[in-house]
């Protein structure tokens, strides 16, 4: 580390050396960081963007070395990782590309070169559109909405009132999945769509009687709401998850408990499901298709 930077290195540093819009640098280290705790709640991140000439690079270079710290980069273009590896060396900043162990492991397997093209992953691809058409479908079927043509989406989501249902949908949206949700009410029957329906995979969501107690009671205080209703009753609350479960199990719907889940650790184990049911469709066509 240089002398200038000493003074400054009190706190751990981190630097995100991006050629794009460092969504994937910051990614890797919000995953890394969380496994070390002392230094996740202390560290201080800086993200050096759309860095894509040499003097934009030096300049980058001189900053950091005033903090010192670590350098995470994805630079693919050979003179700019030049420039911010020669830098790193002549300060004596530690560094990590962190895609090339993917990109040499990729190039071996598909006998190709990488082309080390800055960005593409944020080009306007088809891929792209499909997100963005899943979001609008996704919001339009938040909570029961448009429930008359749920055969469109890809996966429906089901479960009482604060089970992390619109949360959940925007994610699987936001990956490329029109999603739909719709809770289950006391008294009131589900939309007739989807009993009917044979396209979307749909999905149950529960969790535990306490924890969606809780849940409920903030949103209440959240809403200056009255705070003793049956929607917090304990024993009403029970009531309501064992006819959940009793309605997924006679529709043979899969059932998630949320009650330790992140929203991420759900989507995920939704689409698992997901990809399971899609191979077996798949399986079936091809077992048609013979003779």
């Amino acid at each position: 580390m240089s002398p200038e930077a000493s003074n400054a290195a009190r706190r751990p540093h981190i630097h995100l050396v991006s050629d794009a819009t460092g969504e994937t640098l910051n990614a890797v280290a919000t995953a890394g960081l969380v496994q070390f705790q002392k230094s996740h709640e202390e560290v201080e991140v800086h993200s050096w963007t759309m860095v894509r000439s040499a003097a934009q690079m030096q300049r980058s270079v001189e900053a950091i070395a005033k903090i010192g710290g670590l350098v995470l980069f994805t630079i693919v273009d050979p003179q700019l990782r030049d420039v911010l590896v020669k830098g790193c060396a002549k300060h004596r900043i530690g560094y990590i590309a962190v895609l090339d162990p993917v990109i040499h492991a990729m190039g071996k397997f598909f006998g190709e070169k990488a082309r080390n093209l800055p960005g593409r992953q944020h080009e306007l691809d088809a891929e792209y559109f499909a997100r963005i058409d899943a979001m609008h479908y996704t919001i339009a079927h938040d909570d029961g909405q448009q429930a008359d043509d749920l055969d469109k989406a890809d996966i429906v989501l089901v479960g009482v009132s604060r089970t992390s249902k619109t949360p959940t949908s925007i994610y699987l949206a936001n990956r490329g999945y029109k999603t739909a949700n719709v809770p289950i009410v006391p008294g009131l029957a589900l939309p007739a769509d989807l009993h009917g329906t044979c396209h979307p995979l749909v999905v149950g969501l529960t969790t535990s009687p306490d924890r969606l107690v809780m849940v409920r009671r903030n949103r209440l205080l959240a809403m200056n709401e009255k705070a003793e209703t049956d929607y917090v009753d304990i024993e009403q609350v029970r009531a309501e998850i064992a006819e959940a479960r009793k309605l997924c199990t006679r529709y043979n719907w899969p059932m998630i408990d949320v009650t330790r889940r992140s929203i991420e650790e759900t989507a995920a184990a939704i689409l698992n499901l997901y990809n399971r049911r899609q191979e077996q469709l798949r399986e079936k066509l091809a077992e048609g298709d013979g003779p």
